[in-house]
């Protein structure tokens, strides 16, 4: 089967690799029909995640066919569609059965090497590293999904691939970052990052019930998808004007009752911090430029909450704990636990409340998922999200 292999930084192929087996009775192989470039597949594609190794199959954001499915299997048949979420868990450890799937004690076989990291290991994830699992992804022409008896969800026939395709990440993680920011009727929430996360980010809070939304970007294509597509009240471009300034007069000089990060670990900004944080990441004294969540942290109002979606690796510097402990601020974080919210989302999806689709700007086939990276990247053609058919 062809596949999008990782190659090395700045490189990716589409190879000839074997197609994937049943490994264990409650695998399914599924039969991929579209798939997606997410932000997070670009900290790989520049080299930020490390264990990576020659051929290794990336993708974690796909849906399809179910074609083969373990004895175990007894929720699925074949030929049933699926969304496969990123997180593989296997429903009946002490995490899965509090529903923090992402968090699963037995799907990652690498777990030592995270723990070495982290301290202690989350679940294994599709195509995102061998520290998190070595697992094949799913920008390929099948996939094979472990525990599949708990983690695919059955789509209806009526739904097209790209009104469900992101229940697999993007949609369920704006999502439960919103949620994360307890929000309250007339709250003002603040999303740093216009990207795919971002937006749904933003639909969510309103979806959720806030007041008004300010999103913050540099791309002014990514500032006009969250004002028309995703509902944002007013934006911010941080390369025109002070983020902290713009805030602080939009909020009656309190700040946003709750900020979202949804940049990460790649942050971009100007002036002497944005140029310290690149100096010490090249020097590997720091792991993650952490611009966005201090400029969150800054800005939030007293007793307010910051929610961090944006993926982050290891360690960073010059973080405000001052401001957090002194301002009561709380910080809620987490990768999100897909499978939590799969099916709620879904039922928003056929009640009309919102079409994931909007975020789609690219559609090309996997063989030009090298171009798909690229493009996304470097943000060419105003690209927001790109979506590989098979």
């Amino acid at each position: 089967m062809k596949a999008n292999c990782w190659i090395d930084k700045r490189k990716v192929r589409v190879e000839e690799v074997p197609d994937p087996k049943i490994l264990n009775t409650r695998d399914a192989i599924v039969r991929v029909t579209s798939t997606a470039i997410c932000g997070s597949d670009l900290h790989l594609y520049n080299g930020f995640v490390p264990t990576m190794e020659k051929g290794d199959i990336l993708g974690h954001e796909f849906m399809g066919e179910v074609v083969e499915l373990g004895p175990s299997v007894k929720n699925l048949k074949v030929g049933d569609r699926v969304v496969v979420p990123f997180p593989i868990a296997c429903g009946q450890c002490t995490m899965c059965r509090r529903d923090l799937f992402s968090l699963c004690e037995n799907s990652n076989p690498n777990a030592w090497m995270a723990e070495k990291l982290w301290g202690h290991s989350p679940a294994g994830l599709f195509g995102y590293s061998h520290m998190l699992g070595g697992y094949a992804g799913g920008q390929a022409e099948y996939a094979r999904v472990p525990f599949a008896d708990v983690g695919p969800l059955k789509v209806p026939d009526g739904l097209r691939d790209e009104q469900v395709l992101f229940l697999s990440d993007i949609f369920p993680t704006g999502y439960m970052g919103a949620e994360m920011c307890g929000i309250q009727p007339g709250d003002v929430i603040a999303v740093w990052g216009a990207g795919p996360v971002g937006l749904f980010a933003i639909a969510s809070a309103y979806l959720l019930g806030a007041e008004r939304v300010i999103a913050i970007d540099r791309f002014p294509y990514r500032l006009q998808l969250a004002r028309e597509r995703a509902g944002a009240a007013a934006t911010i471009n941080y390369e025109e004007v002070d983020v902290q300034d713009a805030l602080r007069e939009m909020t009656a000089g309190r700040g946003p009752d709750a900020c979202i990060d949804a940049v990460g670990m790649e942050a971009h900004g100007h002036a002497a911090i944005y140029a310290y944080d690149r100096a010490k990441q090249a020097l590997m004294l720091e792991t993650d430029r952490p611009i966005a969540l201090r400029e969150a942290i800054l800005a939030c109002r007293n007793g307010g909450t910051v929610s961090v979606i944006g993926i982050y690796g290891g360690f960073i510097d010059k973080f405000p704990m001052g401001a957090v402990v002194n301002r009561s601020l709380t910080i809620r974080s987490g990768q999100c636990h897909v499978q939590r919210y799969m099916r709620p989302l879904l039922e928003r999806i056929e009640r009309g409340e919102i079409d994931p689709s909007f975020v789609v700007t690219h559609r090309m086939a996997l063989e030009e998922a090298p171009r798909g990276f690229d493009m996304f990247l470097n943000k060419r053609d105003n690209c927001e999200k790109v979506v590989l058919t098979m």
